[in-house]
């Protein structure tokens, strides 16, 4: 969730200093461990060892991924504020964890139990709804389906299960009151809840030692400044519900402590968000976990995704920054597929610089993938004719891709080192795949192609993209038709323009002058009566490209696909003015 407080400047400087120290010490691998026992990291014992390692903010340093029950990942994320349309900051969070959670059960045969909050209730809610006067249930309901709707055009799992806030109230109340019961919390008279940082000693900093106070306006009545709200009495027109402190609504953070140990119990194996909510979200909800279930240990890693930055910025996309872009901004210059490759060509954990330039490098990318699998299809189909391929070469480079996207995915998910494995496989297939004008009876090698595209499809899909941009329903059919369609248009222009470039039969060499062909011999041209056929068949295809309908031209054949890649910012510009 993406919250800010209403505070003060000076407040929200020092906020600001807290978050640029975060990620300082995260960036830098700086140590947390203090001199107490209480902050550090235990591996945990008697689990399942996955063979993978990852990267624990509570260390710093890349750990063995060891889960508690075989094969099984218990994985909670903080879910968005909904108070606004999500952004594309929020996007790349939430499609970087997809990725993670796609490698380890699609690749690694591990069962991802995933549980995610919606906070539909807090400051911001309630000031939106009033300015819109409707009711803050309406308001939240409206932009949780929302973000739901633009998950789901991003190829985002949906979790296990979405739970809310307001839906939780009364095991929230219970879990307060155990922490005070356990000698962790305390009411003040004006009815609000505090947790007490001096009863846990040097056990608060597990994630950032270096803490600042975090006080809110009306702070009065805390015994340390770090104290930080459990329960806040209800003011006048706001939302409430009964508990034993009186009328009002949890805190910011305790939301996910219960809801997290409602859904996993005492022991979580993974807890995921943005870096930006490591200090102090994520650290008050280690230190409220653990006073509840009196454990030393209550999540065994904490993943954090770099923020994403619009290109020259130095700070995060955000919305009290008003430096945002919507999802559905985005995708209208973009596909879903697109931002996934933009995702997948950097590691999770670092920062990331938005930019057409950058959206460019990720479409180019996958239009290569795209394309050396239509011209591989086309081989097999023997509509490509090409010289002798190099088999022996091309199983081998197979075998050292898979091997090494392997090793790359499973050294703390390494995304780019794997996609780069792939391209390097794509071009020496492509290298393999140079037309020739006339067959020569060469042997054929399709077999090797087809485990090489197999793969890289089964791939991409497993990673969330799908390559052939496959539609449901209704949409699947008119695709179908297309399809069948531009696959009798091509046929007809290859017929067309095999015509056209049918060399005369009888000529002087002084009438029809010899051109150089590219195997280094010479041709004769067409019959000029002919030429105005072949202008039109290069008219059709120049025509057809910017409605996604690519015809490439093998030597006397043709090959097509249907491209999903849309025209860029800068295009639609220039075709606008």
């Amino acid at each position: 969730m993406w919250h800010n407080r209403s505070r003060s400047s000076l407040q929200t400087v020092c906020r600001l200093s807290r978050l640029r120290l975060v990620v300082s010490c995260y960036r830098s691998g700086c140590s947390t461990a203090g001199a107490g026992g209480g902050q550090r990291w235990s591996p945990p014992t008697g689990g399942f060892d996955t063979g993978l390692k990852t990267y624990n903010s509570l260390t710093k340093q890349k750990e063995p991924l060891i889960l508690a029950r075989e094969r099984v990942a218990t994985w909670y994320s903080c879910g968005p504020t909904v108070y606004d349309h999500a952004h594309l900051g929020h996007a790349c969070s939430y499609v970087r964890f997809d990725i993670l959670q796609r490698i380890l059960s699609r690749l690694f045969g591990i069962t991802v139990i995933h549980a995610m909050v919606i906070t539909d209730i807090d400051d911001k809610i309630i000031k939106r709804s009033s300015e819109k006067d409707i009711s803050p249930t309406t308001l939240a309901r409206m932009y949780e389906e929302d973000f739901k709707k633009d998950m789901l055009s991003l190829k985002v799992h949906p979790p296990a299960v979405y739970l809310r806030v307001t839906d939780n109230v009364p095991q929230i109340v219970a879990f307060i009151e155990r922490i005070i019961t356990n000698g962790h919390a305390y009411a003040v008279t004006n009815g609000d809840v505090y947790f007490d940082i001096r009863s846990i000693g040097d056990r608060y900093g597990k994630l950032v030692t270096a803490v600042e106070p975090q006080g809110e306006p009306g702070d009065t009545d805390k015994r340390d400044v770090r104290d930080f709200a459990l329960w806040k009495s209800s003011k006048p027109q706001e939302p409430y519900w009964e508990s034993p402190w009186g009328k009002g609504r949890p805190g910011w953070h305790i939301e996910c402590s219960t809801i997290a140990s409602s859904v996993f119990g005492s022991q979580l194996d993974i807890h995921s968000g943005g870096i930006d909510l490591a200090f102090p979200h994520h650290e008050n909800e280690i230190a409220q976990s653990e006073a509840y279930h009196e454990c030393g240990q209550w999540g065994n890693y904490f993943l954090h995704s770099g923020h994403l930055h619009l290109k020259g910025s130095a700070e995060k996309m955000s919305k009290s920054l008003k430096n945002y872009i919507t999802i559905k901004d985005f995708l209208e210059s973009y596909s879903a597929n697109e931002f996934r490759m933009f995702c997948l060509m950097t590691k999770y954990r670092a920062a990331i610089d938005y930019s057409d330039a950058s959206m460019n490098e990720a479409q180019c990318s996958l239009e290569t993938v795209v394309n050396f699998i239509h011209s591989a299809q086309a081989y097999m189909r023997a509509e490509l004719q090409c010289l002798p391929i190099q088999e022996g070469l091309l199983w081998e480079r197979l075998a050292e891709t898979k091997t090494g996207v392997l090793a790359a995915l499973a050294d703390d998910f390494d995304t780019p080192r794997a996609i780069n494995a792939v391209m390097d496989l794509v071009y020496h297939g492509n290298r393999q795949l140079q037309p020739v004008t006339k067959p020569e009876g060469h042997a054929r090698s399709p077999a090797v192609f087809g485990a090489i595209t197999s793969y890289i499809q089964e791939l991409f899909e497993q990673l969330g993209l799908d390559l052939l941009d496959r539609k449901e329903g209704s949409a699947a059919d008119a695709s179908g038709t297309l399809n069948n369609v531009v696959e009798q248009l091509t046929h007809f222009r290859s017929h067309v323009r095999a015509f056209a470039l049918a060399p005369q039969e009888t000529r002087s060499a002084a009438l029809a002058p010899q051109e150089s062909s590219s195997a280094g011999g010479t041709k004769p041209r067409p019959y000029p009566d002919r030429i105005p056929l072949l202008k039109a068949c290069d008219t059709l295809r120049k025509d057809l490209a910017p409605l996604g309908i690519i015809i490439q031209d093998r030597g006397p054949k043709s090959i097509w696909q249907i491209s999903q890649t849309r025209q860029s910012t800068l295009d639609k510009k220039e075709v606008e003015s």
